[in-house]
């Protein structure tokens, strides 16, 4: 078993409900001329009312008045299937799209990382599910056959030993082959494929045209056509439509959900990150309102992104109700996970630094958040500042030892009793700038036992200067 094949049977009836806040509600696609509507694709409940696909619009109105109808997007659709083929990217570095309805990935390679073909079919199944589409799963010695057994077979693995076999057993009429072959196969009394393998090439060759032969070798792993493969964009864009203007902010937070997640798979499946992606929410009288979400480093989790962009969103005032979202990102760098312990001894509820930082930005401001800074002076007092965080870390150069609470200004150290007990050095700086100091400093107890860092200066021998606590 070489190759996958995810088909996908009601991909633009998941494309809608999965945008859906219940999904369980009738349901119907519409299709066709204005004069003739005629329904696309209809959802279980709908079903279960009596609707049927291809049926007149006005009919099924008047089975179901309930129904939720909306309009056919072939657009959305093929957005639809290029993210899944993203998330198939994670399991194969050959995935193709040359199927209609359907994803072929190469899997052989990828049976060291994620298991035989048990342990991969459930794992996709279980995050399409998830994803919100429906789908049925078969492995195969080619891609061609993959496809084909996807129609009658759902979740067969098979070899190359049992391929011809389980090959044979498929109608004709799910088979691929054009309409007129497989009319002219049944008016010959031919049901089933492996009745048509037995048959001569040459014969075959007289009455048919040559795409027919050349599927029939495809399936078998003779010489077939080659795949185009997927290539991950650079770029990710999505867009939800709405189907009446949204007022409230909350209303937004499910398909803002549903955007993030998208963006989560999409970068899993690149293996990346994003450091800026931007909302636009599109109005009916009005310029889009946009809303940037940045990061000081990449990220790729979607609860962190829906979390941020749910922050960001409560600040924001738009002017008038929207009738669609759409998220853009384009600054995808390199994603590199936060390092771990092997026994994390962290509280379960504790949220790492980079995600309460990213929290306290999108919530306070961006300014609101700052980071501390190391400065090129010797004065204590001075050797340190106030900035914007930033997402790289240095290591500062070795120093002599620091107390922990460093006062912002010197104080005099009362009482009596106090004892060197070493880190004896002397400071002497600041002569360009007017402030200049000279202080022998030295690590003392106190009578208390607390050990201070404190310094003498010339003028007031005996007279210790506090400068900061151990802790």
């Amino acid at each position: 078993m070489r190759w996958a094949c995810i088909l996908l049977p009601q991909l633009a009836l998941d494309t809608v409900l999965r945008q859906q806040v219940d999904p369980a509600a009738p349901l119907a696609l519409v299709s066709g001329p204005v004069q003739r509507r005629v329904l696309h694709a209809v959802n279980a409940t709908a079903r279960e009312a009596g609707l049927r696909r291809g049926m007149a619009l006005t009919t099924a109105q008047l089975l179901t008045p309930e129904v939720h109808l909306l309009a056919h997007d072939p657009k959305s659709e093929t957005q639809a299937r290029e993210m899944l083929a993203a998330w198939a990217y994670r399991f194969s570095s050959l995935v193709s799209l040359a199927f209609a309805h359907s994803i072929v990935l190469e899997i052989r390679a990828s049976r060291a990382l994620f298991g035989g073909w048990s342990d991969l079919g459930r794992r996709l199944s279980s995050e399409l599910t998830e994803l919100g589409f429906s789908h049925r799963l078969v492995a195969a010695p080619n891609p061609f056959a993959a496809r084909i057994l996807c129609n009658v077979h759902p979740g067969l693995g098979v070899d190359e030993a049992h391929l011809s076999n389980a090959l044979g057993a498929v109608p004709v009429t799910r088979s691929g082959l054009p309409t007129d072959a497989i009319a002219t196969l049944e008016r010959s009394g031919m049901r089933q494929l492996r009745q048509v393998f037995v048959l001569p090439r040459e014969s075959l060759a007289r009455r048919f045209a040559p795409t027919v032969l050349q599927h029939l070798d495809a399936l078998r792993g003779g010489i077939s056509p080659p795949l185009p493969y997927y290539a991950p964009p650079d770029r990710f864009e999505a867009r939800i439509e709405f189907e009446y203007e949204v007022e409230s902010s909350q209303a937004l937070l499910f398909p803002l959900r549903r955007l993030t997640a998208d963006l989560a798979t999409f970068l899993a499946a690149r293996d990346g990150g994003v450091q800026r992606f931007t909302l636009y929410f599109e109005h009916e009288r009005h310029l889009d309102s946009q809303l940037s979400v940045g990061l000081l480093a990449a990220e790729r989790e979607a609860h962190l992104l829906f979390e941020l962009s749910r922050s960001r969103l409560e600040q924001l005032r738009l002017p008038a109700g929207t009738r669609g979202m759409r998220l853009v990102a384009e600054e995808l760098p390199p994603f590199v996970p936060a390092g771990r312990d092997l026994f994390d001894a962290r509280p379960q509820q504790a949220v790492p630094w980079e995600q309460l930082r990213e929290r306290l930005r999108a919530r306070l401001g961006d300014d609101a958040v700052q980071g501390i800074a190391l400065q090129a002076d010797h004065r204590p007092e001075r050797a340190t500042r106030l900035g914007a965080i930033s997402s790289k870390r240095s290591d500062p150069a070795p120093s002599p030892l620091r107390p922990a609470w460093l006062l912002p200004q010197p104080i005099p150290l009362r009482g009596i009793g106090h004892v060197v007990v070493g880190g004896e050095e002397r400071i002497e700086t600041g002569w360009w700038d007017g402030s200049d100091v000279r202080r022998d400093y030295a690590v003392i107890r106190t009578r208390e036992g607390q050990h201070a860092w404190a310094f003498q200066v010339a003028s007031q021998p005996g007279q210790w200067w506090l400068q900061g606590w151990f802790a």
